[in-house]
């Protein structure tokens, strides 16, 4: 780790973090909060995404949508209409939309083979990123002035790493550059988490091992064929076993850097408190 003790961290004039852990448990707020009351610069991986990986991707898809409306496609056909998506570090609904939901298509479904196009390109976009940020640390300083930075991780940097490789290179490229902060739930925030996704459930990546053995499942278990899937209800099948198939791959990254509970998280209100939850979780480590 790039702190040793406590007294490294509130010593250091240039802190870098890293977050990671379920969507919702608080990298977003932390990360906004750091943003706008401390100055910190704020390196959200998804954002990067969206907009540097995917954004042609994500274009191109508003772009066919928009070619099925004979006026749009008239315009889009002379040039005289731009389509790009606004995908911000609070609105990410562009990547999302374009990953999409698998299954019946006239329920807004896509196809199997092409929503497994989207996550291979996802993972490649996320591995890229992840690697993108000792860049951004530079860039951050050299470039804009900044002092701190915080990295922003999607839920899903625990499917394109691997903890147990003490050489795994983005584990290592990230952990030479910043302290890795896991936000680890209880089993009552897992069961908020599951019960607000099953409200809006929302596209996800998924590691395509786990993908593939889920989908299976699923069809068999409703005895269905890929085309006749509802998409939001096979997303709630899948997304408790997500959760429980994620915590342990959470944890393992855990022992390149430190943790912190949701809880914690929940009662930092400052920059002032962020810093001693910090503190607080090197000596847990380090004692």
């Amino acid at each position: 780790m790039i702190y040793q003790s406590s007294q490294d961290w509130m010593q250091d004039s240039t802190k870098r973090v890293l977050l990671f852990g379920m969507s919702g448990l608080g990298k977003t707020h932390l990360s906004n909060m750091l943003r706008d009351d401390a100055g910190w610069f704020h390196y959200s991986i998804d954002y990067r995404i969206g907009t540097r990986y995917m954004g042609e991707y994500i274009a191109d898809n508003l772009k066919r949508a928009a070619m099925d409306v004979p006026l749009l496609r008239e315009l889009l056909l002379s040039d005289s209409i731009h389509i790009l998506s606004n995908i911000t570090f609070e609105n990410l609904a562009p990547l999302s939309t374009y990953l999409g939901k698998p299954g019946n298509p006239a329920l807004g479904g896509v196809a199997f083979d092409e929503y497994c196009a989207r996550q291979m390109q996802h993972q490649e976009a996320e591995k890229a990123a992840l690697l993108d940020t000792e860049s951004f640390i530079h860039r951050a300083r050299e470039l804009y002035g900044y002092s701190n930075f915080v990295c922003d991780s999607g839920g899903s940097i625990c499917e394109v790493v691997d903890a147990a490789d003490p050489n795994d290179p983005i584990l290592s490229a990230l952990s030479r550059n910043l302290l890795l902060v896991w936000i680890e739930g209880t089993d009552a925030h897992r069961d908020a988490l599951i019960a607000r996704f099953d409200r809006a459930p929302k596209p996800m990546y998924y590691q395509p091992e786990f993908l593939l053995r889920v989908w299976n499942d699923y069809l068999a278990e409703q005895n269905v064929t890929e085309d006749r899937v509802n998409p939001d209800a096979f997303l709630r099948y899948g997304y408790a076993r997500l959760l429980d198939h994620r915590r342990p791959r959470y944890r393992a990254m855990a022992n390149w850097g430190i943790s912190v509970t949701a809880d914690e998280v929940a009662s930092v209100k400052s920059p002032a408190d962020f810093d001693a939850l910090i503190a607080t979780a090197l000596d847990r480590k380090t004692t």
